[in-house]
């Protein structure tokens, strides 16, 4: 009888190298928010692949960055927190990319005792001169690594990758039930659908003075039932999100439900509202309700 494997599976890089994509890849459920901005993940997401003989809990962490506010601080610890209960580190870089925006992140990542794999991402929007070169750079910065070539949009690489990481896993029992997919409650899925699309249509800072909390959530055999709060920082904030005679708010909403449709496979009725919470960034109490101070 084959031995259960089972481990957490950490995945770190700068601000948008694909890790996001590359987690949904593996997890085959878009669990974490995708867009083009910078920040767009702010919390570690825990996405579990099971099979018979294993499960893998794979972790997904903001970008690194050099923090500017309590938020951001709050950011950098989940990235920490991916160094402490790692069993294997997967560190992504992007095809031309040179170093990690933090040297004492970098340092542990050469200095890492568990495996390394060194996964460089995007190969399909560059040539094999880049990505040789690309091989060659890494090989000497982070020798403790394993190297492989990837792109996770298209999927090149990603079954490799995966194999490996079961080959590595240590034994051990599963940690999750078998048919979760993640350690996450639903609201934070309706949060995040509702946040990404604040991502993609509003401009500046708009959506990084955003929080989304969900308020009730009502699930029956045909329908559910959504009622979120977007919150922002000022008034002129909450009349951008809105928009002319609500129409900004209304396009926010209808996307948001569809993709919730899609994920939660069932109806959905959503209610938006829009207040102004003053400096909820820099306020201890406000972010440990987010659920970001992890002390």
């Amino acid at each position: 009888m084959t031995k259960h494997k089972a481990g957490f599976v950490n995945i770190i890089g700068n601000p948008n190298v694909g890790k996001s994509t590359l987690m949904n890849a593996f997890v085959g459920e878009r669990l974490s928010i995708i867009t083009s901005k910078a920040q767009t993940t702010r919390h570690r997401i825990l996405g579990i692949v099971n099979g018979d003989d294993f499960q893998v809990l794979l972790s997904d962490t903001p970008g690194i960055i050099k923090p500017a506010y309590q938020l951001q601080e709050s950011m950098m610890d989940f990235v920490k927190s991916a160094f402490e209960d790692a069993d294997i580190l997967l560190y992504l870089v992007e095809l031309g990319e040179k170093e990690l925006k933090d040297e004492a992140f970098f340092n542990k990542i050469t200095n890492s005792k568990i495996p390394v794999l060194l996964l460089i991402n995007k190969i399909d929007i560059g040539n094999e001169e880049l990505l040789a070169e690309a091989l060659k750079l890494w090989q000497e910065k982070v020798p403790n690594a394993e190297i492989f070539a990837i792109s996770a949009l298209q999927n090149f690489g990603v079954p490799e990758v995966f194999n490996r990481i079961i080959e590595l896993l240590p034994e051990s029992p599963a940690f999750y039930p078998k048919d979760q997919l993640t350690d996450k409650p639903e609201r934070f899925f309706v949060n995040e659908a509702i946040r990404e699309k604040i991502l993609i249509h509003y401009k500046k800072e708009i959506p990084y003075s955003v929080e989304i909390d969900t308020e009730e959530f009502f699930e029956d055999e045909t329908i559910i039932r959504i009622r979120s709060v977007i919150m922002v920082e000022r008034e002129t904030q909450k009349g951008i999100i809105i928009g002319h005679k609500g129409s900004a708010l209304k396009r926010v909403g209808t996307e948001a439900r569809k993709d919730l449709e899609k994920f939660f496979g069932k109806q959905i009725h959503l209610e938006l509202y829009v207040k102004v919470n003053k400096n909820w960034r820099s306020d201890e109490r406000q972010l440990r309700r987010f659920g970001y101070n992890q002390k």
